[in-house]
Parts: structure tokens; C-alpha cells; sequence
């Protein structure tokens, strides 16, 4: 009987479902190979080095975390929805939100950064065209409900806060008001 072809992405896939699961750091040629049901040698004849590997194993996570950031239902709106799918995002898949933002994996270096880059393009986009502000003052607000989002769902990641949606969305929308009126004040 022939032997499977492990792929690449059968590799990727066994090591996002390790790292979803256990963590990051439970990535290993072994774990992802006893994933697989394989020996270690397709493994690493795919990746180089563990740490190529969790590179990959990153990016499927960064996409799957934006497929469910956009993921909003038509009640809380796309901004708010987005900010409370952050926050549950947090609390669903710990694991994996550790990963992406407080691992050093991030490519950006910082949330600025991130505000900069070219996936997010979109979404401001869309948020100058609902909030009636320049591209600059959009990005304002949305660092300030990035920044508010973030530390709930870190809170709430580490296992510091258990998550109260209604109170959630309060403070969200609280904070985005604030931030709204403050960038319609400054281009008075």
C-alpha cells in the first residue's frame, strides 16, 4: 500500500489545529507529526526550522482571526461588531489570540503600524465613508477602539475579567462616541 503525501498545507493545517489547541509553543515537529499521524522527516523536509513553520502556522491564524473579526452581525453595526468580535475572539480562541498579539510574531511592530497596512485598507475605507471624517482623523478613532478592544480582550485572554457583553458593548460604544466627537471637534 503507497504511503500518503504529506503537503505543506497538511503541515500547516495539523500545526494551526496544535497551536489553536495547546498553544504556540506546543508546536513542534513532533506534536504537528503525531497530528498527522507521520513520522517527523515530512515535517521537517517541508520547513526548514520549527520557527519557518509557526511563521506559517501565523499567517493561516492572521487569516482566520480576520474572517472572524468581519464576521458582525447587522445589530451592533460593522464597527462595534468588529470591536466585540475582537474581544470574543479573545475569549473563543485564547490560544490563538495570544499568538497573534502577544507572541513577537506580529509583523507589524506596533498598532500604528498595523493602521498603516495595506489589509486594513479596506475597513477604513469604509469607516471614513460611514463616520463623514478625513483619513487621518478615521484612523484616530479607529486606534482608539483598537487600543480599548485590545486591552478588554488581553484582560479577558489572560483569564483576568470574564466577559459581560452588554457591558462590553456599553464602554465600546462609549469610547467610540468619545472618540467620534473628539475627531469632529478637531476638524472645526
Amino acid at each position: 500500500m503507497p504511503k500518503a503525501r504529506i503537503t505543506p498545507e497538511m503541515i500547516v493545517d495539523a500545526a494551526f489545529a496544535v497551536a489553536r489547541t495547546a498553544g504556540a509553543a506546543s508546536v513542534s515537529a513532533r506534536t504537528v507529526a503525531a497530528a498527522l499521524g507521520c513520522s517527523t522527516q515530512p515535517v521537517m523536509y517541508h520547513f526548514a526550522t520549527i520557527e519557518e513553520l509557526k511563521r506559517a502556522v501565523y499567517d493561516r491564524a492572521d487569516r482566520f482571526h480576520t474572517d472572524y473579526l468581519m464576521n458582525t452581525d447587522a445589530q451592533s453595526g460593522p464597527l462595534l461588531g468588529m470591536g466585540l468580535n475582537y474581544i470574543r475572539f479573545a475569549i473563543e480562541e485564547p490560544h490563538l489570540f495570544r499568538f497573534l498579539f502577544q507572541s513577537g510574531y506580529a509583523v507589524e511592530n506596533s498598532l500604528l503600524e498595523m493602521v498603516d497596512a495595506q489589509a486594513l485598507a479596506p475597513v477604513l475605507s469604509a469607516m471614513q465613508g460611514a463616520m463623514g471624517l478625513d483619513g487621518q482623523r478615521t484612523r484616530e478613532v479607529f486606534v482608539t477602539l483598537a487600543m480599548f478592544a485590545h486591552g478588554y480582550a488581553s484582560i479577558i485572554a489572560n483569564n483576568h475579567l470574564e466577559f459581560d457583553r452588554e457591558t462590553v458593548a456599553a464602554h465600546l460604544e462609549r469610547a467610540y462616541r468619545g472618540a467620534l466627537l473628539a475627531a469632529r471637534e478637531d476638524m472645526k
